[in-house]
């Protein structure tokens, strides 16, 4: 027979277990990448649209081509940027 007491454990740990694996979710995301738009990288890095190129074909930036719209690195930039400061 299964109590009311022992559901109630069990649903604090389903609870606790739910947590954790939400953390350890976030903690990963944190790690990643962001990858933005082009319009948004040019507007955050006070940059012209020739700029931006200049360093997606020089090959001082990653970036992927989604259906016809480039999305960069936000991490590789700000890096780029503060090493030419």
């Amino acid at each position: 027979m299964v109590s009311k007491q022992d559901l109630e454990i069990f649903r604090i740990r389903i609870i606790a277990d739910i947590e954790q694996l939400l953390e350890v979710s976030h903690s990963h995301s944190k790690d990643e990448f962001d990858w933005l738009r082009s319009k948004a990288i040019r507007k955050m890095m006070d940059i012209s649209p020739a700029t931006l190129q200049n360093l997606r074909i020089t090959g001082k930036i990653r970036h992927k081509k989604i259906m016809g719209s480039y999305y960069y690195s936000r991490i590789d930039l700000l890096k780029l940027f503060e090493d030419e400061n």
